[in-house]
C-alpha cells in the first residue's frame, strides 16, 4: 500500500535524518508501519523553534510545498500566484496513491480537502486535528473544510476523525482519540492528597496556552493560605513576561520555569503532580489532559472543544470558568474533600488508560484496509 500525507506540518532534515514535531511523528510513525511506502506533500522550512524528533523509517519520499500565508497583501498575492502549483502537486501525489490521509485543518489540508474531491473511489481518511465543535467560533476556511469533509456527496470513501462525540454529524464522521502510552505503562499508582499541591502545567507558553492564567491562579491560591507550587513546562513568547511576573510578586518559591523536557521527564511530572492547569483557548484533544489523567493527576481545564466530555463534565477533573474569583472558590471547594480527590483522580486514570497506543495502533490498522 501507497499512502499519501497531506499537511502543514513541516519535515525537516535535521542532523541527515527526517524530523518533525515530535507528537505528530510519533502518530504517523504507527500509520507508517501499515503502509509499505510513503509519500509526504508538506512544506520543508520552518523558522520557529519547535520540538521535533526523527520518523522510524527514513525511507519517505517528501514533496517539498511552500507556506501559504495571507496575513498581508504582498504575501497573499505571492501565495495566490502559489496556488496553481501546489494544486498540481497535490493532485499528482493523490493520482498515485492508494490510500489519501489529510492533516486538518489548515490551508493545506484546505486544499487537500478541494483536491480529493477528484479522487471518488480512492479510500481516504482526514485527521481533524483541531476543534470539531458544530458551535465554535472558527475562521471561515476552518469552517469550510468541515462543510467538505462531512458532505458526502462531494467527499467519498473517507473517515473523518474528530474529537469528541457531536450530535447530528454524517454517517463519514467518526469519533477518535490519540493516545501516549502503551499498555505496559499501565498503573494503578495515584498521587496522595496531603500537604503541598503540586499543579504542573504544560505547553507552549503562548497567549491562546495562557500560562500567565495559570501563575495568577497560583498566585490567588497563596493569597487563599493554600499550600501549592506550580512547575511550569514549555517554552514561547510568554516566557519573558511569566518571569518578569514571578519576580515583581516575590513567586520564585512557588513558581518554577522548567522549559522544555522530553517524555520521560514529563511523565515523572505528572506522577509527582496533584492537579495539571490547561487554560486554554482552543484545543482538538488536548494531549496533555489526556496524559495527566493517565498518571491520576487532576486536569483544570477551559470547557473547550471535547474537553468537557473528556473530564465526564466535572466527574474527572474540573472545568475552569476563567474567572480568578469564581475559579479558586471551585478550587477550594473541591481540596476541601480529601476522598473526594481521590475518586476524581481514579475516575481520570480509569478513562485514559482505556485509550492505549495498543488500541490507537489497531484503530489505524483498521482505517487502511
Amino acid at each position: 500500500m501507497h499512502i499519501v500525507v497531506v499537511t502543514l506540518a513541516p519535515t525537516l532534515t535535521i542532523n541527515n535524518k527526517l524530523s518533525a514535531y515530535a507528537p505528530y511523528v510519533r502518530e504517523m510513525d504507527l500509520w507508517f508501519r501499515h503502509s509499505d511506502t510513503v509519500t509526504i506533500v508538506c512544506p520543508t522550512e520552518y523558522s520557529k523553534k519547535l520540538l521535533t524528533t526523527s520518523f522510524e523509517r527514513q525511507d519517505i519520499e517528501i514533496i517539498a510545498i511552500p507556506f501559504l500565508i495571507f496575513n498581508s497583501f504582498f504575501r497573499t498575492l505571492i501565495s495566490l500566484l502559489k496556488l496553481p502549483l501546489l494544486f498540481c502537486k497535490i493532485f499528482i501525489q493523490m493520482y498515485k496513491a492508494d490510500h489519501i490521509h489529510l492533516r486538518c485543518p489548515g490551508n493545506i489540508g484546505l486544499i487537500g480537502c478541494i483536491v480529493q474531491i477528484c479522487f471518488p473511489k480512492k479510500i481516504k481518511t482526514a485527521k481533524y486535528a483541531g476543534n470539531w465543535d458544530p458551535k465554535a467560533i472558527q475562521p471561515l476556511s476552518y469552517r469550510f473544510q468541515k462543510w467538505i469533509l462531512q458532505n458526502t456527496f462531494l467527499t467519498k470513501n473517507m473517515k473523518v476523525l474528530v474529537y469528541g462525540l457531536w450530535p447530528d454529524q454524517s454517517k463519514n464522521v467518526k469519533p477518535f482519540f490519540t493516545a501516549s502510552y502503551w499498555n505496559k505503562h499501565k498503573t494503578s499508582e495515584r498521587p496522595t492528597f496531603l500537604g503541598t499541591y503540586n499543579i504542573v502545567f504544560v505547553g507552549s507558553l503562548s497567549s491562546g496556552k495562557r500560562p500567565f492564567y495559570a501563575v495568577q491562579f497560583i498566585e490567588a491560591l497563596i493569597k487563599s493560605n493554600i499550600k501549592v507550587h506550580l512547575d511550569i513546562y514549555g517554552e514561547g513568547t510568554e516566557r519573558k513576561k511569566i518571569e518578569k511576573y514571578i519576580v515583581s510578586n516575590q513567586l520564585e518559591s512557588y513558581v518554577t520555569m522548567r522549559g522544555n523536557c522530553n517524555n520521560e521527564i514529563i511523565a515523572t511530572a505528572y506522577k509527582s503532580s496533584h492537579f495539571m492547569i490547561l487554560p486554554s483557548k482552543s484545543e482538538g484533544w488536548p494531549k496533555v489532559v489526556a496524559e495527566a489523567m493517565w498518571w491520576g493527576c487532576i486536569p483544570l481545564v477551559t470547557p473547550i472543544s471535547c474537553v468537557p466530555w473528556m473530564l465526564d463534565y466535572g466527574k474527572r477533573g474540573m472545568l475552569l470558568d476563567m474567572n480568578i474569583k469564581k475559579d479558586i472558590s471551585s478550587f477550594i471547594t473541591l481540596i476541601q474533600d480529601s476522598k473526594q480527590l481521590e475518586t476524581i483522580s481514579e475516575k481520570a486514570q480509569n478513562w485514559s488508560q482505556g485509550f492505549t497506543l495498543d488500541h490507537f495502533e489497531t484503530e489505524i490498522q483498521n482505517l487502511l484496509k
